[in-house]
């Protein structure tokens, strides 16, 4: 990292907030595009400024560095990885998160892969990290589960509970890895259906897709 992106802006001079909340957001979306387009290291003030048409000084004068400037990024665009989703069973609802996890892979995906190697080297980018992009699948996921023992599909000692949001989330990064493809919708359906509701002893809903759940073909 060069001496510019760690510059910190001198002591006496105090961050000012005179950027609206809507350019604001300008300079987050440009900030997580390029770290999909090219990595966390490729990353410079000097580029989003470019990107952005502002001046560099604007940049470090109200966020101080490329790492806060990331920060910031991600805690202010945070949005829900899932949408609600409550199809009435718990094998409805994974079928439903499946596919809507992969539709969103291609976005997620290599921002997460752009972030992680730096994240374990920042504990503030890692936090970051987990509350905008990881915690709220994991949160979501979990509440499905919570459901399907409420309901009494699963026992609630069922071994495999614990889990599924792990798996679900978890391949969505891990196939690039190992494959070279993003986890898309189609990946992500036969995931669950073989996978992850035999573990918990469920089988695929065999209902049309439009209701919401896995098709039985």
């Amino acid at each position: 990292m060069s001496p510019q992106e760690v510059a910190q802006e001198p002591a006496h001079t105090p961050r000012r907030s005179k950027i609206t909340p809507e350019r604001a957001q300008e300079f987050y979306a440009a900030v997580l595009d390029m770290l999909r387009e090219s990595g966390y290291e490729a990353l410079t003030m000097e580029g989003v400024a470019a990107r952005t048409r502002c001046g560099k000084s604007t940049l470090y004068r109200q966020w101080g560095s490329k790492p806060e400037l990331v920060v910031a990024a991600l805690h202010g665009t945070r949005q829900a990885l899932l949408p609600h989703i409550d199809t009435g069973s718990l094998a409805g609802d994974l079928c439903e998160a499946a596919r809507s996890i992969g539709a969103g892979s291609g976005r997620d995906t290599p921002l997460m892969h752009a972030l992680s190697h730096a994240a374990l080297q920042s504990p503030e980018l890692l936090c970051a990290l987990r509350e905008a992009l990881i915690a709220p699948g994991l949160a979501a996921i979990d509440a499905m589960v919570r459901r399907g023992v409420e309901r009494g599909e699963i026992r609630p000692d069922n071994p495999a509970a614990e889990f599924v949001s792990a798996q679900l989330l978890g391949v969505m990064r891990a196939r690039p890895l190992l494959e070279g493809k993003n986890a898309d919708e189609a990946y992500l359906t036969r995931f669950v259906e073989n996978a992850i509701l035999p573990s918990l002893g469920l089988s695929a809903p065999s209902v049309p897709t439009d209701v919401g759940r896995c098709p039985s073909g």
